[in-house]
């Protein structure tokens, strides 16, 4: 039997490499007579380099940038011989990035992604390629046009929670900005597919999870979606090229509502005002590793995540293997930390299964503190009721 291991990372508790490979060995150790193929991926968010990495030539070009609460900290660039720059913007804005008591998505800035973007921009590469998800910002990448000296530094770095003081005239420097990177393809590679505002949206689905309060997650909804009506304003018939047709109003929902524009806090949309393309990242992710072809000759695929839940129907790593997984008419099984997604969601999505690492919250504590242990146990099960 031909199995495929096509996991993302489980949280910061297990990168999905470290999923793949538990995983295999827990599956051999019932099926030492099976094919386990390994196949790690990422949507965009952490792991997105190390991902691409195993299946594209290049070097890691370090560069030191500030962190989402202005500490320096490391990240890379990922060079390529075709000319093209890869960036995980998980390296300078992550979630792990912040202490526990000072994460703040008022305050937290997004200014580390336009140091990054600007050292692989001074690379001369002709094509940056960007993965968003997994941050500890809401600032609508504010702080992104901030990192590549747009004014003024200290609102627009000053974290999402007073962006709603911007008016059209203080961001004429953003016209010039996206000029200078006319001749610039950048692509954004998006963990999820949400807009940037809206019931979905960077404010009322992901704030929460960076620490705001409801009703802060409402006065950053209300700050950003002024934030967005001043920087359109602003770039005029840049992004409204036909000025009898199209209203300010109209380019606003057209670049806040696209797909992808609320990944990592809102940085799609600011990423969309330089010019740049908006796509999913598990697809390009799982394109560069050849899923597709590995797909053709297993009997069964392997996914999963840390937490598999209405996310996950959205743009995620589970997603797109499955969605892929169905065309290939190969069966897919998710093995995730934990599982919140109903019998009826998982038929729609083509998944054929789905298992917990953790089906109680003492099962959960169990799992946090034993990831590799509870992952391989559950792992052992789950290749007793698949392998032949």
């Amino acid at each position: 039997m031909r199995v495929l291991l096509a996991p993302d990372g489980f949280g910061s508790s297990l990168s999905a490499t470290q999923v793949a490979q538990t995983v295999r060995d827990a599956w051999l150790s019932v099926a030492p007579d099976d094919e386990v193929l390994l196949r790690p991926l990422s949507d965009g968010g952490p792991g997105f380099l190390d991902a691409l990495r195993t299946h594209l030539s290049g070097e890691l070009l370090p560069v030191q940038v500030p962190s989402p609460v202005g500490v320096p900290v490391t990240a890379e660039v990922l060079l390529v011989e075709s000319g093209t720059a890869y960036v995980e913007t998980a390296q300078a804005i992550g979630l792990p990035l912040v202490p526990a008591d000072r994460r703040d998505p008022g305050r937290t800035t997004s200014r580390g992604v336009g140091v990054l973007l600007q050292a692989a921009l001074d690379t001369g590469a002709r094509r940056v390629v960007l993965g968003l998800g997994g941050s500890s910002t809401n600032d609508a990448g504010a702080g992104m046009l901030a990192g590549l000296g747009l004014a003024p530094q200290e609102v627009l770095g000053g974290g999402g929670g007073g962006l709603g003081a911007l008016r059209a005239h203080d961001l004429t420097g953003l016209r010039a900005l996206r000029e200078r990177l006319r001749d610039v393809e950048i692509v954004v590679a998006t963990d999820v597919d949400v807009p940037l505002l809206g019931l979905t949206g960077a404010s009322a689905g992901f704030a929460a999870q960076k620490g705001a309060t409801p009703q802060q997650a409402q006065q950053l909804e209300r700050e950003l979606a002024s934030f967005a009506h001043a920087a359109v304003e602003a770039l005029g018939d840049a992004v409204r090229p036909d000025l009898l047709a199209a209203r300010t109003t109209s380019a606003v929902s057209r670049l806040s509502q696209a797909p992808g524009a609320g990944a990592a806090g809102g940085l799609g949309f600011g990423l969309s005002l330089l010019g740049a393309r908006l796509v999913p990242g598990a697809a390009l992710v799982a394109d560069v590793v050849g899923l597709d072809a590995t797909l053709a000759d297993v009997d069964v695929v392997v996914t999963g995540e840390g937490r598999f839940d209405w996310q996950s129907l959205h743009g995620k790593v589970v997603s797109e293997v499955a969605t892929r997984a169905l065309a290939a008419a190969v069966p897919t099984v998710v093995l995730a930390g934990e599982v919140s997604v109903g019998r009826r969601e998982l038929s729609a999505a083509g998944i054929t299964a789905a298992y917990a690492v953790g089906e109680t919250p003492e099962e959960v504590r169990v799992a946090l503190a034993d990831p590799v242990g509870s992952l391989r146990a559950r792992a052992v099960r789950v290749a007793r009721t698949w392998s032949r």
